[in-house]
């Protein structure tokens, strides 16, 4: 099992940044991507942007230039950069661990983009 804690949103103005971290630990070995979800009011929960265990990185299209994700493995943390934010990107967002076995989910963090 892999434990995920989620920190760094807060109340931003559209036009400004913030960035979330996602602090890994437990079965760090068997994952094969580390990725950010967001669940805004209402509605569901959608993939964001993921960091593979190679590197590799995928973004959704509404994201694309203004969402970084990175990692850093000696501290076995994973970021989002959000950058340029919209009141629409207003959700509570959510790491998620994919491993074989499945998803393990962190607690949430909420993000709110003020017009």
């Amino acid at each position: 099992q892999v434990q995920l804690v989620e920190s760094g949103g807060g109340l931003v103005q559209a036009g400004g940044s913030l960035r979330l971290s996602c602090a890994v630990s437990g079965r760090i070995f068997s994952i094969n991507a580390i990725q950010w979800y967001r669940q805004p009011p209402g509605k569901q929960r959608e993939l964001v942007a993921e960091i593979t265990s190679g590197g590799g990185t995928n973004y959704v299209d509404s994201v694309k230039g203004r969402f970084t994700i990175s990692r850093d493995n000696a501290k076995n943390t994973v970021y989002l950069q959000m950058s340029s934010l919209k009141p629409e990107d207003t959700a509570v967002y959510y790491c998620a661990a994919l491993r074989v076995a499945g998803w393990d989910w962190g607690q949430g963090t909420q993000v709110t983009v003020s017009s």
